[in-house]
């Protein structure tokens, strides 16, 4: 079956004149329109592409690139706002609906925002959510000490930068250990520094070392930490 939201590798099973049908599975064909089919295709042959609903409702496939698939969080511009919700730029045909129930404000056309996109249980279709605290910490930090993990600038603050760590958990960078210009909406690697007793997780953007004379430990968990912290510096 395929996955909403996300990219897929489907075989060909037809070509026609404005597009050709891939095989979706359980026998459901799902169109390619011709203007993203490359020359010299043909039945049999297997296209990465990503998956969502045209304006109709239909399955429909593309080889163009959203700024996001579902499971991830993006900053992305208001489009348009209606009676349904607000509309963001995400870089396919269709805009992509932010449901008023999922604003954490009221959001305002040419404004950008931190959504998360996913795929609605109820309605099958793909939707962003401003509410992207009940997306994160859901799950106990299983990382280890300078293990590299993929971060999003998500806000500047007195002490620090917010950042999301592998779409799963709220990290913070301090200020102090930044030695280059963050913009919000910024992907970068980072490196896990501390897991704190609180599950809170200090993250460093230079990989570290352990400090002379101390150990790190291993609790119940698994976690390589000292006192249920990760011990270390840069």
């Amino acid at each position: 079956m395929v996955e909403i939201g996300k990219y897929n590798t489907l075989k060909i099973i037809k070509d026609l004149d404005f597009g050709v049908y891939l095989d979706g599975g359980d026998g459901m064909e799902i169109l390619l329109p011709a203007r993203y089919v490359q020359k010299n295709v043909k039945p049999g042959d297997e296209v990465e592409v990503f998956i969502y609903h045209d304006n109709e409702g239909r399955l429909i496939a593309t080889t163009a690139n959203p700024l996001a698939q579902a499971g991830e969080f993006q900053f992305m511009e208001v489009k348009s706002v209606n009676n349904t919700g607000a509309f963001l730029e995400w870089g396919l045909m269709k805009d992509l609906l932010v449901p008023f129930k999922e604003q954490k404000m009221p959001m305002r056309e040419g404004k950008w925002y931190l959504v998360y996109v996913h795929v609605d249980h109820v309605t099958g279709r793909i939707v962003a959510s401003a509410r992207i605290d009940k997306y994160l910490d859901n799950v106990i930090p299983n990382y280890s000490f300078n293990q590299e993990v993929d971060l999003l600038v998500a806000e500047d603050t007195e002490i620090g930068y917010k950042v999301i760590i592998n779409n799963t958990h709220w990290g913070l960078v301090y200020h102090n250990e930044v030695f280059q210009r963050l913009e919000k909406g910024e992907h970068l690697k980072g490196y896990i520094k501390e897991v704190r007793k609180d599950e809170k997780i200090d993250v460093s953007l230079t990989p570290l070392r352990i400090s002379k004379g101390r150990k790190c430990c291993q609790d119940n968990s698994g976690f390589a930490q000292s006192s249920r912290r990760i011990c270390g510096r840069p």
